[in-house]
């Protein structure tokens, strides 16, 4: 069957990190990166040398929208407006985008995503990675309705989860799955 592709966009928070993930068009030619490469995309930016430790309000309200989510997604899906506050954080953040295929209409990883989900997890594992919080943010095309794409969205970034928790025992609190659906379309 044709393949629908992934966007996987991996963001570090202030609290840790935010890890998105989304779905799009038709196949196209892959990039494919190497562990080191997503590390560094991954890595904070360093801390400036300041006169004061107190968090800027932004990074206040930053810090509790993650925190507040991390339990959420465990639960129940995302509101519209849960997603839009993950958004506006993740756009801030240091990002890499992969390639993540799936079977059309499916939220089966497709084989020739696991070398890219691979890298991943070896980079998310690593030392200078831990203790961040990670935003999978899933994305489909426009074909179908809109309710549909919006649960298989859902089920895609949660694939992408349970992959990653499954092969290298990254803490279930550490990823937060949140679906986009058409609603924001990585390909529009």
């Amino acid at each position: 069957p044709p393949l629908n592709s992934g966007l996987l966009r991996v963001l570090t928070a202030l609290a840790g990190g935010v890890l998105l993930f989304g779905g799009w068009g038709s196949a196209g030619a892959a990039w494919r990166a190497r562990a080191s490469q997503i590390l560094n995309a991954l890595k904070p930016p360093p801390l400036a040398r300041a006169l004061t430790a107190t968090p800027s309000p932004k990074d206040v309200k930053r810090q509790a929208v993650v925190r507040s989510l991390r339990s959420v997604t465990r639960t129940r899906a995302l509101t519209g407006d849960e997603r839009n506050e993950l958004a506006a954080v993740a756009k801030e953040r240091p990002s890499i985008d992969l390639e993540i295929y799936f079977d059309y209409n499916s939220s089966e990883i497709a084989s020739k995503a696991v070398p890219d989900l691979m890298n991943l997890g070896r980079a998310l594992t690593n030392a200078e990675l831990q203790g961040g919080v990670y935003l999978l943010s899933g994305h489909t095309d426009a074909k179908g309705g809109e309710d549909y794409n919006q649960r298989l969205s859902e089920r895609r970034a949660q694939s992408v989860k349970d992959f990653l928790v499954r092969k290298f025992r990254i803490s279930d609190d550490t990823l937060v799955t949140a679906g986009y659906g058409e609603e924001q379309p990585k390909n529009p």
